[in-house]
């Protein structure tokens, strides 16, 4: 085969077809001409790159308004179940109220609240209780500490 100055040809695949952009809607690459939208992305350089995984991270992200307090609530204990639990004369602490299973046992702190009665005199530790439940005790005859 002779090699002729029109017959030379570009290496298969060397040479792409370049975008025409701008022409119309009809062409599919109208109106933004493939450069998106205004804002964010609009913008060259690094102000213009959105980070991957932001937008699923942005819509995962609940938009209630608001603060949330992460302190630990602590568990909730009735008098009721003081009267059921306990025997007279007994000490209450968190470690006490852990090993009867009236709070989980990573439970960080306890409170007791005034529903229900009590008859038995219980000291009370190491335990935050409630105005109300704090006279109840005192009246049966326990002390608060």
């Amino acid at each position: 085969m002779t090699l002729h100055v029109h017959t030379i040809k570009p290496a298969r695949g060397s040479k792409h077809t370049r975008k025409v952009v701008g022409r119309g809607n009809a062409s599919g690459h109208g109106t933004f001409s493939t450069r998106g939208g205004k804002g964010q992305t609009a913008r060259s350089g690094v102000s213009g790159t959105v980070r991957r995984g932001f937008k699923k991270q942005l819509q995962a992200t609940p938009k209630l308004r608001g603060f949330t307090s992460l302190k630990e609530k602590p568990a909730e204990v009735y008098l009721s179940d003081l009267e059921k639990m306990f025997q007279d004369g007994e000490v209450v602490t968190l470690a006490s109220l852990k090993e009867k299973k009236l709070v989980n046992a990573r439970a960080k702190a306890a409170k007791i609240l005034s529903t229900g009665d009590i008859a038995k005199k219980l000291v009370v530790e190491g335990v935050a209780s409630t105005a109300g439940a704090a006279e109840k005790i005192k009246a049966a005859g326990g002390e608060v500490k």
